[in-house]
């Protein structure tokens, strides 16, 4: 499955609109859902570790930009999400330890940690939009024509900020339901970690984006830094501590 990323992510760099990628690109999706599908809940409980939670945000991100690759000339991109979904399925074959949660039959919990995903999927878009879209202003900067294959930066904005705006919203939905609602959906009253620190300060950040957006029409270099920073924090809230203690501390 990896090799297969791999393959399309080349391919993607010279003929974007090959049919064997057009066909071998949802297959590699569909197999790599199964295989988080088998890793989380296969053994009837939900289990998660750093290498299942990895790869789980990536496919999504990969995902999400197949869906919106239809309508759009995003080759580029895609070709560096398969190549990361590559990287991610090998991390899940070598990180395989999992530890099962608590009261995971309960739907809330199961509704919970859907919409979490879901937010760090469509948020690790709009970081991606924003590496992407610093390097192509940095191109025109310098006098250099785009490729063909990347679209303007005012497409480019245009996608960065409705991703923003839906994965703020889920996002808003994960960190008022893990504050609010702790209790119930953990069995344990909140406790406010680090994890719940850096939550909500990407919260903010995120937030704070569209405020500006909105109120003062923020756009360009401050736009794309607030958006690296804010995916920045959140990954420190949840997959950075997954690694730390998984994969550095081994507990």
């Amino acid at each position: 499955m990896s090799a297969l990323y791999g393959w399309v992510a080349w391919r993607l760099q010279r003929t974007p609109s090959a049919v064997s990628v057009r066909v071998l690109l949802p297959l590699a999706l569909l197999a790599h859902g199964a295989l988080i599908y088998q890793s989380m809940l296969g053994q009837g409980d939900i289990r998660l570790g750093f290498g299942n939670s990895l790869s789980t945000i990536l496919w999504l991100t990969a995902l999400v930009y197949w869906l919106a690759s239809q309508g759009a000339p995003l080759a580029r991109l895609q070709s560096w999400v398969s190549g990361l979904a590559a990287l991610a399925v090998l991390v899940m074959a070598f990180l395989t330890d999992t530890h099962a949660i608590p009261n995971s039959q309960a739907l809330a919990l199961r509704t919970h940690l859907v919409v979490s995903f879901l937010a760090y999927g469509l948020l690790a878009v709009a970081a991606l939009h924003a590496v992407l879209m610093t390097m192509l202003e940095k191109q025109l900067h310098r006098g250099a024509l785009m490729q063909d294959s990347a679209p303007p930066l005012l497409t480019l904005e245009a996608m960065l900020f409705k991703t923003i705006g839906l994965g703020f919203a889920l996002l808003t939905l994960a960190v008022f339901s893990g504050v609010f609602f702790s209790e119930e959906l953990f069995g344990t009253p909140l406790q406010f970690s680090h994890k719940i620190v850096f939550a909500i300060l990407s919260w903010l950040v995120f937030g704070g984006l569209l405020v500006g957006r909105h109120f003062r029409g923020w756009r360009g270099r401050t736009a794309l830094y607030w958006t690296i920073t804010g995916f920045t924090l959140l990954l420190l809230a949840y997959l950075g501590t997954q690694f730390v203690v998984e994969v550095l501390l081994g507990r």
